[in-house]
């Protein structure tokens, strides 16, 4: 039978002096005083739970007497009678006590406060959006804080809900165009970044899932449209001929001779950088940021002989098609009103539509599906990503520079469309 310990009082407390190796004064059910030394008495408690032994400190004698050393040993018990780890309860309390602290510190200083909505957010920015192209950048910047940091910024990321979050995306969708129309692409595309946002806070240890996924359908779905584009040859060889009388800055002329024979997204001709343009492979390979993949663009001799008249110009910057001597790349609007101020507004063709003109005219000129859609930069699912970056790379060097040349000749005034030889 274990031997009964003699609860200890204030006197033997206050006369246990010290010893040459540290001892313990039991007081019963656990909880002893810790003699050092030194002399310091400090109090703590040995307890099971979960089959597993631990010990809980409570303070040191005399700034915490017996009294409160034993009613700590009894709420530890009743912890203990409930499945709850007194250690482990101390522990939290303790982490949320630092958690108040940082979060009062940063709101006197005027930061976001660690994982709500505002600090993951900018920090997902960073590490996923700030390598973006800077339309990229700027849209996403914008979504965060005109739609969403209003409304969700000071709520913890881990306890937003789904709910609101709709919210959010449906004043989104609530807003008018300049035409006048819902803009439920834009609600669409934020919802998709929130996704990646909140998978990013999953990896990071901030949230448990991803709440954004659960909402998939509950917006109007955005119906595309295709942008305007030129499909009658005659029309297209018209306008060539009007790019070549253009009578804009160089830099602009340029852009527009280029961009219907390479057929890249528009702000990825604007963005290209003149580290990325290889004259001895002719090529022009760079990261697309819109399908996250590398991609190469053979370039015909046409485009060449453009690139090198171009190159005293802004070839002391960085941008191919830049401003301030190629250290700024042009706006977003350039090409847009330069073809306007042509003649061409956006009901007849958009920067974009020449991918579309493009796509059309070399599939009539017998061109395979899959080389066109490669060099459009589409990104293919599954087993064929893989190989996306150079597939069809010797077929699609041959279908550019043919594409240049068909451009030459519908410039020209020629009528007959030439069909690839099936040799």
């Amino acid at each position: 039978m274990p031997r009964k310990s003699t609860p200890l009082t204030d006197a033997k407390i206050r006369n246990a002096a010290p010893k040459d190796a540290p001892y313990k004064l039991t007081d019963g059910g656990g909880l002893y005083l810790w003699v050092s030394k030194d002399g310091s008495k400090l109090w703590r408690l040995d307890y099971a739970i979960n089959e597993k032994r631990k010990t809980l400190s409570f303070g040191r004698y005399p700034e915490f007497g017996l009294a409160a050393a034993r009613a700590k040993r009894e709420e530890a018990r009743e912890m203990i009678a409930s499945g709850i780890d007194p250690a482990e309860k101390r522990k939290e309390e303790k982490q949320e006590i630092s958690k108040a602290k940082a979060a009062a510190e940063n709101s006197a200083a005027g930061l976001p406060v660690a994982g709500t909505f505002e600090a993951v957010a900018w920090e997902w920015f960073e590490a996923k959006i700030s390598t973006k192209s800077e339309s990229h950048r700027s849209r996403a910047a914008a979504y965060l804080k005109n739609d969403l940091i209003p409304y969700l910024g000071k709520v913890p990321i881990a306890e937003i809900k789904a709910p609101a979050l709709l919210e959010c995306l449906r004043r989104i969708a609530e807003r008018k165009n300049n035409k006048g129309a819902p803009v439920t692409e834009t609600a669409n595309r934020v919802r998709e970044q929130m996704g990646q946002l909140w998978r990013y806070a999953i990896a990071t240890g901030q949230a448990e899932r991803d709440i954004a996924a659960d909402l998939r359908g509950a917006l109007q779905p955005h119906t595309q449209k295709n942008y305007a584009h030129i499909d009658d040859p005659k029309l297209l060889g018209q306008l060539m001929r009007d790019i070549d009388g253009y009578r804009g800055a160089p830099v602009t002329l340029a852009a527009l001779k280029v961009l219907p024979m390479v057929f890249v997204r528009p702000g990825e001709l604007r963005q290209a950088r003149w580290a990325d343009i290889h004259f001895e492979s002719k090529e022009w390979r760079y990261h697309s940021s819109k399908t996250d993949i590398d991609h190469i663009v053979p370039l015909a001799e046409q485009v060449i002989a453009i690139l090198r008249q171009l190159e005293p110009l802004t070839g002391a910057g960085e941008y191919v098609f830049g401003v301030r001597s190629g250290h700024r790349p042009m706006s977003e609007a350039t090409i847009n009103q330069a073809l306007k101020t042509l003649g061409y507004g956006g009901d007849v063709i958009q920067p974009h539509g020449f991918r579309h003109t493009a796509a059309t005219m070399l599939a009539e000129m017998g061109w395979d599906e899959n080389t066109i859609d490669r060099q459009l930069s589409h990104l293919a699912q599954g087993v064929k990503g893989v190989y996306q970056k150079a597939k069809y790379i010797e077929d699609r060097r041959k279908m550019m520079q043919a594409w240049a040349d068909r451009l030459d000749q519908l410039k020209q005034g020629a009528e007959i469309i030439p069909f690839r030889s099936a040799s």
